[in-house]
């Protein structure tokens, strides 16, 4: 498939997903910018759902940068136990959070080779942030985006960062984010990573996989 047909291809999936569903909202619950740099952190390896779930109690407590900044560790490891890797997370997140303090003036970076210099923070969240936060063009490849765009035939790689590079040639910049977001939620509603639902599939007829089939 030429660059060009995999352009008309994407349009047609973003299409098509804008019709299924209309708002393309993050699975991660935050309220500031910060918090879901967090949730983004404790995603790894980890639910969506789980890590809304413990969330809840770590944004209650600590509200703030610098209160993240300032907290105890131990205290956020138990907090954040249920999403595994829970010691690791835990200094990342304070670590990040005195970076953004001591480093940036205590504002987000709103570009990827800052964001990346943050602990904990891959390109998976830091694209997450990019286009959720600053409403810039972002391609956050999750297991979910690599999996279908691999099956659709627009990806040849199953190499986030590959990926990532594939898709901004074809994807118009204005959608990336949105788009990331309904990939997400299409693929645990039909193109799931086992017992996919094809027959139902409202993207059936763009689909190389099922083509191959």
């Amino acid at each position: 498939m030429t660059v060009k047909e995999k352009k008309q291809l994407a349009l047609q999936v973003i299409g098509i997903l804008e019709k299924v569903y209309p708002d393309a909202l993050c699975s991660l619950t935050y309220e500031k910018p910060h918090e879901l740099m967090i949730a983004g952190r404790l995603s790894a390896q980890c639910t969506d759902a789980r890590v809304n779930m413990v969330t809840g109690e770590l944004f209650a407590k600590y509200k703030t940068i610098d209160d993240f900044a300032d907290a105890d560790i131990h205290d956020i490891e138990e907090i954040i136990k249920p999403c595994g890797l829970y010691k690791t997370k835990a200094l990342s997140i304070v670590t990040m959070c005195r970076q953004i303090r001591d480093d940036f003036g205590g504002e987000i970076p709103d570009n990827l080779d800052d964001l990346t210099k943050l602990s904990g923070i891959g390109r998976k969240t830091a694209n997450l942030i990019m286009g959720d936060v600053f409403h810039k063009p972002a391609v956050v490849t999750d297991t979910h985006c690599i999996r279908i765009t691999g099956r659709l035939g627009l990806v040849k790689s199953k190499e986030p960062a590959k990926v990532e590079q594939e898709l901004l040639k074809i994807l118009p910049p204005e959608k990336s984010s949105d788009l990331c977001h309904r990939l997400v939620l299409f693929g645990r509603e039909y193109c799931k990573a086992r017992g996919e639902k094809c027959t139902e599939c409202p993207l059936a007829a763009c689909c190389a996989a099922r083509s191959k089939r």
